[in-house]
């Protein structure tokens, strides 16, 4: 009898049914429960209960932002969505007392075509364009009694209450910062370290079938690392002797990166020894210590020789406690950023979301008078990419409200007022940390926290209407995110490619446009800089197009994801090749038969790739 075969789930319903797998964050679920009940029972007492509850939505949407990081990128990665929820909760309740029903629904149409191209930028601009949309339709849809200045106030008071619980949880207390090293936050050295520990891996599996997979997980730990060390726009470079040194020793790291990375492109088995000093240097960082003696690596090829000067260079930093190191990122202007949002990218998902925007509000506006808010707040949710595939995240949310509208339903019948919906708010905050793991869950705890919310202001317990108005938005981000738009298709993941070419190909400019200029360390600098940024650009390509492959076989997202994996691909292999170019050039000054060879194939396979691709003119016969 033959076994019985298993039919994959198609990735749409598979994303719908798997959730992270991820250690519970205590620290959050404390925060979450600290945040919004507090603040909402608090103004209850004092008699304000429309503050407090505009006050416990800036908490609401900063724990949803409260994701593990260092210390320092919170402040940006909290506090700018804050500040645009605040502006666009101004801006609504304005919109809303001086625009009749038509006139407001054009209005936050193009407020939403212009907040979905910003959020086309990146990850915290997607939040704050969220933030601020759906504190918009808030602000229009739900008549407090406060003027829109006093109601952007609480709710940026209520987020900053959050931020300050985040900062001062990630300080030590002063008995337990025994070293000035010990300062820096936990967080942001456990991430140094993993980048460390990722080099290692990525050393024992050179010369198998799983380096490719660990060289990803490399640049997943090396951005994360980044990221966490990253400060915001008024405070980007380390201010204490304690964060320099844990710059200086993210920055030793990149020089192992680069030269594992050689080592895997060539197939080599690395030493074990290398790989113990690697461990060695990560215990090192996590404890904020000294790694001690590391055995001495071996020299027989060029990629080793560049491990062992790399080694070398990482124990020296080690040793020296004034080492400033460099960020090497490339910060990026303003003018990147209109750039971006002006984009075919931007372009597509500001339409998609004005489209879903207005229409959710005129709808609503035709069913409601008042308190219309919800419609057009879940569009906003159900359309952004970064939830998953459109129709995962659509199941997803129907699924969330329809339970979240139930418990609260049920628990509102059971708890006495106005000390249940507290309690109501209390337990949904510290589920928040615990929620994000899946979208469903994460969309019933959420609705449970803002029925709990408005019933607490006054607005009268509709948890069956919330349902039905769910349900209505999810058909029109349904049918609004599979209509073709104007211009090239698939315009989101095209961006990501051409970002990730563009880095690629400056990448290889570098190493190659100017072979006979000498190797010197601010070249090597520029060089490392120009590989991160191609590195990042090239895992936010990758996730797009597997976002795109992922959705329902509809023709705008076969044309828009038709290569678009393929080509991903293909520009990952050339960085690696690159890199391992850069290495060879270094230390010979003259590159292979292979490494040429390799060149010429990956930039002939890119060339006859969909676009974008890179330049194939800068192969230059060295």
């Amino acid at each position: 009898m033959t076994a019985r075969t298993r039919t994959p789930l198609p990735p749409w319903l598979a994303h719908a049914l798997s959730a992270r797998s991820e250690p519970v964050p205590w620290g959050a679920v404390v925060r979450g429960a600290c945040a919004a009940g507090p603040l909402l029972a608090t103004a209850l007492l004092a008699g304000w209960p429309s503050a407090g509850v505009t006050a416990a939505l800036g908490a609401m949407f900063a724990g949803i932002n409260d994701r593990p990081g260092g210390r320092r990128a919170a402040v940006h990665r909290l506090g700018t969505p804050a500040v645009c929820g605040a502006a666009g909760l101004a801006f609504g309740t304005v919109a809303g007392d001086a625009f009749a029903a038509l006139a407001l629904t054009l209005v936050l149409a193009v407020a939403a075509l212009v907040a979905g191209a910003v959020s086309a930028v990146g990850p915290v601009a997607s939040a704050a364009g969220t933030q601020f949309l759906v504190m918009c339709a808030v602000g229009a849809g739900a008549p407090l009694p406060a003027l829109a200045w006093q109601r952007a106030v609480c709710f940026l008071l209520g987020a900053l209450w959050l931020i300050a619980l985040r900062q001062a949880a990630a300080r030590p207390a002063g008995l337990r910062a025994v070293t000035r090293e010990r300062r820096a936050a936990a967080v942001e050295r456990a991430a140094v370290a993993q980048a460390y520990r990722a080099v290692a891996a990525l050393l024992e599996a050179a010369g198998t079938p799983h380096a490719t997979a660990r060289r990803a997980a490399l640049t997943a730990a090396l951005d994360q690392a980044q990221d966490a060390l990253a400060g915001p726009w008024w405070r980007g470079h380390a201010s204490t002797a304690a964060e320099r040194r844990l710059h200086a020793r993210f920055a030793a790291v990149l020089p192992l990166a680069e030269a594992a990375t050689a080592l895997a492109w060539a197939g080599e088995t690395v030493p074990h020894r290398a790989v113990e000093s690697l461990r060695r240097l990560a215990a090192a960082v996590g404890e904020a210590d000294r790694p001690g003696p590391l055995p001495a690596p071996e020299r027989a090829s060029a990629a080793l020789r560049r491990l062992d000067e790399a080694l070398l260079q990482a124990a020296l930093t080690f040793d020296r406690g004034d080492d400033t190191g460099r960020p090497h990122t490339l910060r990026r202007g303003p003018g990147a950023a209109v750039r971006t949002a002006l984009g075919p990218g931007g372009r597509e998902y500001g339409l998609r979301v004005a489209l879903c925007f207005g229409a959710g509000a005129a709808v609503a506006q035709a069913l409601h008078h008042t308190h219309w808010y919800w419609l057009p707040a879940t569009a906003v949710f159900l359309v952004k990419p970064d939830l998953g595939p459109l129709v995962s995240r659509v199941l997803c949310r129907a699924a969330g409200t329809v339970l979240g509208a139930a418990l609260f339903a049920g628990a509102v019948a059971l708890l006495p007022r106005p000390a249940g919906e507290v309690a109501l708010v209390v337990a949904a905050g510290s589920l928040i940390p615990l929620a994000t793991r899946h979208f469903a869950a994460q969309t019933a705890v959420v609705t449970v926290l803002v029925l709990a919310l408005m019933v607490a202001g006054g607005e009268p317990q509709a948890a069956a209407a919330r349902i039905g108005e769910t349900l209505l938005a999810c058909g029109i981000v349904l049918l609004v995110g599979h209509l073709p738009v104007p211009g090239r298709a698939g315009g989101r993941v095209g961006a990501q490619l051409a970002d990730a070419a563009r880095a690629a190909d400056a990448y290889l400019a570098h190493v190659l446009g100017e072979s006979d200029a000498p190797r010197t360390g601010d070249h090597r600098a520029q060089g490392r800089t120009l590989r991160r940024e191609a590195y990042r650009t090239l895992a936010r390509a990758r996730a797009a197009a597997a976002l795109a492959a992922a959705e329902l076989p509809l023709p705008a997202h076969i044309r828009g994801a038709a290569g678009a994996g393929r080509t991903a691909v293909l520009l990952e292999e050339l960085v690696d090749t690159v890199t391992a170019c850069a290495v060879q050039l270094d230390d010979t000054g003259r590159l292979t038969a292979r490494h040429t060879r390799r060149l010429a194939q990956l930039l002939e396979e890119l060339a006859a790739a969909p676009r974008p691709r890179p330049r194939t003119a800068l192969l230059r016969a060295p």
